[in-house]
């Protein structure tokens, strides 16, 4: 039996992560909604605590879970700290006495209560003292009925308002001005403007250098001569190769030494930390991890094929949001980077085996199982295998951004 989940990102008027909405499927196989909703829920509370920890998903991060009646009647929500999840009433619960007394004795344990896809009812209004989100659905609710909610929670202002479903600039623009505090969808991960904003040489040297270590067999003199034509990336490889989680015996004196000492893999992990660091950083961090997890991701799947160069998958995920991070159509992009043709095709004519992982990690962001199992077989994939290479990625993602922060 496998544990099938991911995450959507849920942010902050300022774009900054609030959470995430972990989404469970029943394999890749068995895809929702031909899963009923009170065996997702369970399937969902055992996978997190005895495959991964809710951690490992949501790092420092609340989870939003769906709760169907009946997982609440049982208590399910008690098997999860109260400081890291959401409740979240799903749609087809009925506003009932019942229902209810669930909701008390849930704000009384502590716990954030929020209501999925909410479509008013007066009888609703019961319940406003424990609700604290209201998740409105941006593709079915017109402006009239996101007005009308508002008017009807006037009196509760602890209720926030979460939009989901955001998709476009234009919309989340709009949700800003009807005063929504949280917003889910990837309205982030698509160019706002049509102004396109040019990579800046350190960040245009970080590339090169991507690229080069994604090469099977290296050319350590160019790197070094890359490296030794910029000062400051030079410190901070030479700190970086001394620093003590290495517990080197000698000192690193050289470039060259210190790019043999960290070796190719390690040295690939520095130049990424260094790329989503330096990356226009007016941007959500969601866009940065979401490049890095789409990055290992991609070189699991590598590895898993057994065919494919991993370090160019790596690369590939890592540069696939790039139109969002800049601006910029992804075409305009790839002119300005030296990178593989395999690669550039891959992401503007969505060719080749390497468009195929991105496909795929974009299916498993927005949980439609369905196409990846079809990409999946397409792939020549083992299927058992691409939830723990989902699951690896996330972590090696979260731990990454953790650095960065530090």
């Amino acid at each position: 039996m496998y544990f099938y989940a991911a995450r959507q990102p849920i942010l902050t008027r300022d774009k900054e992560l609030y959470a995430y909405e972990l989404l469970f499927r029943d394999g890749i196989t068995n895809a929702f909604p031909d899963i009923d909703g009170n065996e997702a829920t369970s399937r969902m509370i055992e996978g997190s605590q005895f495959s991964y920890g809710l951690e490992d998903f949501l790092g420092d991060k609340l989870g939003f879970i769906n709760f169907t009646l009946p997982t609440l009647q049982k208590k399910f929500p008690s098997m999860l700290p109260q400081e890291q999840v959401v409740i979240e009433i799903l749609e087809t619960v009925q506003p009932s006495k019942v229902l209810l007394a669930e909701c008390v004795e849930l704000k009384n344990n502590g716990y954030i209560i929020a209501l999925d896809d909410y479509v008013h009812k007066s009888v609703w209004r019961h319940f406003y003292p424990y609700i604290d989100i209201i998740k409105i659905d941006f593709r079915t609710s017109s402006i009239e009925q996101m007005n009308e909610v508002k008017e009807a929670i006037s009196d509760f202002p602890h209720i926030k308002l979460l939009a989901e479903k955001v998709e476009t600039i234009e919309e989340y623009n709009t949700a800003m001005e009807m005063g929504f505090a949280y917003f889910q969808g990837y309205f982030f991960a698509k160019p706002e403007m049509l102004q396109a904003k040019a990579l800046s040489p350190a960040q245009t040297t970080l590339v090169e250098l991507l690229y080069e270590t994604s090469r099977p067999e290296i050319d350590l003199r160019k790197i070094t001569q890359v490296f030794e034509r910029d000062v400051n990336l030079s410190y901070k490889l030479l700190r970086y190769s001394n620093s003590a989680i290495f517990k080197r015996r000698a000192e690193v004196e050289t470039i060259k030494h210190a790019l043999v000492v960290l070796g190719q893999a390690e040295l690939k992990k520095f130049l990424s930390l260094l790329f989503a660091s330096q990356i226009n950083s007016d941007k959500p961090a969601e866009l940065m991890r979401m490049s890095m997890t789409r990055a290992r991701f991609c070189e699991e799947l590598a590895a898993i094929q057994g065919k494919t160069d991993s370090s160019k998958a790596f690369l590939t995920g890592l540069m696939s949001l790039m139109d969002a991070i800049l601006d910029e159509s992804i075409e305009s992009v790839m002119e300005k980077l030296p990178l593989a043709s395999e690669i550039k095709q891959a992401l503007t004519e969505k060719k080749g085996i390497l468009a195929g992982f991105i496909a795929l990690i974009e299916a498993y962001e927005s949980a439609h199982w369905k196409n990846a199992n079809i990409i999946i077989e397409k792939l020549g994939l083992e299927k058992d295998k691409v939830p723990t290479a989902y699951h690896t990625a996330v972590q090696w993602a979260n731990e990454q951004m953790k650095a960065l922060a530090n």
